[in-house]
């Protein structure tokens, strides 16, 4: 990632909201510091990740950018009414993420003129308010500390402005910070420092906390004599300590929070930092993780002890394990909750499904949406469940499909068996009672109720109800023809004969 004062240029002209507003802002840390706003720079296109979809909408760790960082944000304390999006390219789309997110606000740059045109842009929400958080939407790995720590040490510091900084043990293409006597006077490009510049470790890491009013001075009186003839907000340190305000330093414990996204390599890299969080995080937790390297986990998932994760495991979304939980190997679980004990056998696929304690999905089942498998029950090889309640104790060990179902306990649903849930207008349910026994290759045409400890035998088409302790056969009666295959045999011979000659 190069400087973190880059911005995708655009024709246009600027917008701003209309009108202020009282604030209503939670403190992001420090008692003293007053209320302060969050601004999320976010208007880039990306053009090195040669994609249509916005930069800070890319996905690294199960979550896209920008939703790291308002993640990161509400962990601070920062409200989601106390946080606008600055957005320019395809900005409809970000606004859409920023909606879902308690409602966050979302401001254009129009045209995109630099990140010091970008807060600017965003003016009429942040001047009601104490303090101003600056970070950038592409730069996920962002800790919730490092918000409440900026804040609070803008307080401590009595400062104008307080920005996080890195020494990371690579140099990378940042800006310098710049200290005469020990105090922050300068962010110096690495495209325009000089060769005594470039040999600075410290590095901005691109996080800001201002005292509201000396950024607006600093605002106004930013220049664009640079090759890009931008605004940048770096400069704002330089105004600010020439005008006298403290201008404060902030070392970030992790130097990973620095990365950002400009290519798909550094995509692959802060998604790689992720997937390591999050499985250290659950072996710290006490979760068995066979080979990690080979193992997928969003940042959001939970599991708890002695659960076992075998290699080539991908947990996604809001996934959340409990105690002892096995899942084997190749097994994709989205949005799932499982309860303590369950055990999920090799290349399973689940999606926002919900399974009981001491349940055994698979191998090679596939739970679909709305899929709930109470206590004990079992669901098997090539079994698809879908929008249907599996009782406890109850089996579906083969080869079926149960979508829109209601299956009792303790029944048992044969290979083959499936629902006919869909009419070709609407959807149907079929519902089963406890104890009751499916024959392979049963047919159950929905809508349809068997009631409890009823049998279906092997081979039926169902379309009636059945009663309690019933059996119930749709098929049609067997007829044997004995000698048929030699009858039939002798008619082919005699088919095939050649005519005589004449």
């Amino acid at each position: 990632m190069a400087s973190r004062s880059r911005a995708t240029r655009q024709g246009g002209r600027a917008q701003a909201p209309s009108g202020s507003r009282r604030p209503r802002g939670a403190p992001a840390g420090g008692a003293g510091g007053g209320r302060c706003a969050l601004v999320i720079l976010a208007a880039g296109k990306g053009t090195r990740l040669r994609s249509d979809l916005p930069k800070v909408l890319h996905q690294a760790g199960g979550d896209s950018l920008l939703g790291h960082v308002l993640s990161a944000a509400v962990a601070a304390g920062i409200a989601p009414a106390d946080t606008v999006v600055v957005a320019g390219y395809a900005a409809e789309r970000v606004a859409e993420v920023a909606a879902a997110r308690g409602g966050v606000r979302v401001v254009v740059q129009e045209p995109q003129l630099g990140t010091g045109h970008a807060v600017l842009a965003a003016r009429d929400f942040w001047s009601a308010y104490d303090c101003v958080l600056v970070v950038h939407g592409d730069m996920p790995l962002v800790s919730a500390a490092t918000l409440r720590g900026l804040a609070a040490a803008l307080a401590a510091e009595r400062a104008g402005a307080v920005l996080a900084t890195a020494t990371p043990a690579s140099p990378r293409a940042y800006g310098r910070i710049v200290r005469r006597r020990g105090r922050v006077v300068a962010i110096v490009e690495e495209r325009q420092a000089t060769p005594a510049q470039r040999a600075i470790r410290e590095l901005n890491a691109g996080f800001y906390c201002f005292r509201a009013a000396p950024l607006a001075r600093a605002l106004a009186r930013l220049g664009n004599a640079n090759p890009h003839r931008e605004y940048y907000l770096t400069d704002t340190i330089a105004l600010l300590a020439q005008a006298g305000e403290r201008v404060a330093g902030y070392p970030l414990g992790d130097a990973d929070e620095i990365l950002g996204i400009n290519d798909r390599r550094e995509l692959a890299e802060v998604d790689a930092v992720f997937r390591r969080r999050a499985a250290r995080r659950l072996m710290e937790a006490g979760v068995t993780i066979y080979a990690p390297e080979t193992v997928t986990i969003d940042a959001a998932v939970e599991a708890g002890p002695d659960t076992v994760l075998e290699a080539g495991v991908h947990l996604r979304g809001r996934t959340r394990l409990g105690r002892g939980c096995h899942i084997e190997a190749y097994s994709v679980l989205t949005d799932c909750e499982l309860g303590d004990g369950v055990r999920v056998k090799p290349h399973s696929v689940l999606e926002q499904a919900r399974v009981a304690e001491g349940a055994v999905i698979g191998p090679f089942s596939r739970l679909r949406p709305g899929a709930e498998i109470a206590a004990s029950a079992h669901i098997g090889n090539f079994v698809e469940v879908k929008n249907a309640r599996i009782g406890r104790g109850a089996k579906a060990n083969h080869l079926a499909y149960l979508g829109d179902a209601e299956v009792g306990a303790a029944s048992n649903i044969g290979a083959g068996t499936i629902t006919c849930n869909y009419d070709g207008e609407r959807k149907h349910r079929t519902k089963i009672g406890k104890k009751v026994f499916i024959g392979s290759n049963a047919t159950l045409v929905a809508p349809l109720e068997i009631a409890d400890e009823a049998y279906v035998g092997a081979g039926s088409v169902i379309t009636g109800a059945v009663p309690a302790g019933a059996l119930a056969l749709g098929r049609a009666r067997q007829v044997n023809k004995p000698g048929w295959v030699a009858q039939r045999r002798a008619g082919r011979a005699q088919a095939q004969e050649p005519e005589p000659r004449r």
